[in-house]
């Protein structure tokens, strides 16, 4: 099981999540900010739970890639 979660308050919408995992975030044209694909929000936290874990490394590099480290991975 994969969990990802994104603190979408504090994105500044520099894209680089979507070019590392595409099949996970996407860009608002709202806003400009990510969004985390089918993820629940929680008080201003956005998770999904995946049991696909080929999800892992693109969202992990995503994770790294954030210059604002809004995006924690970890598998359980």
């Amino acid at each position: 099981m994969v969990v990802v979660t994104l603190q979408r308050k504090k994105c500044i919408g520099c894209n680089y999540c979507v070019e590392m995992a595409p099949s996970q975030f996407q860009m608002s044209r709202k806003d400009g900010k990510a969004v985390l694909l089918h993820s629940t929000e929680k008080k201003g936290f956005f998770t999904i739970k995946s049991s696909d874990e080929s999800i892992l490394d693109s969202c992990d590099m995503a994770s790294k890639a954030c210059p604002t480290k809004i995006i924690s991975v970890r598998k359980v």
